[in-house]
């Protein structure tokens, strides 16, 4: 009979380490995920935020319908964390999801995102054609 008794802590043992390496990577997976799920929000609310400096005169601080007369990443408006003012390129911001970049031209804007917590990077082009706006999202 001790002998059973032995044999069933171990498999308990066993099963119960199995468990808990299938939680700790599921945890592991899902914290990337939100990571990759706040640098995509970040990036639509500042595709949001362009579509309003596209059609907002240059002299009261928007593009004047041509994304190369984007001047600063801050005017996109995403969250900068913990940064100090002057701490950030007028291309590339960084806040606690990942590091952004953009690149403007005519009616195409397009932000690279880098997420903080690895993997592919992940691009959104904002192009405007004719009347309406197109959003295409892409991994890189």
């Amino acid at each position: 009979m001790g002998q059973q008794q032995l044999l069933l802590v171990i498999l308990v043992t066993i099963l119960v380490g199995i468990a808990t390496v299938v939680a700790i990577n599921v945890f592991g997976t899902a914290a990337e995920q939100a990571n990759r799920d706040a640098v995509r929000q970040d990036m639509l609310a500042a595709a949001a935020t362009a579509q309003g400096l596209w059609t907002r005169p240059e002299a009261m601080g928007g593009t004047g319908e041509d994304f190369a007369n984007l001047d600063d990443i801050r005017k996109l408006n995403i969250p900068r964390g913990s940064a100090a003012d002057d701490d950030y390129l007028e291309d590339r911001i960084e806040n606690d999801n990942g590091t952004y970049t953009y690149v403007g031209d005519a009616g195409t804007l397009t932000l690279t995102g880098v997420p903080n917590s690895g993997g592919q990077n992940i691009q959104l082009v904002l192009n405007r054609d004719g009347d309406r706006w197109e959003l295409t999202w892409t991994e890189i």
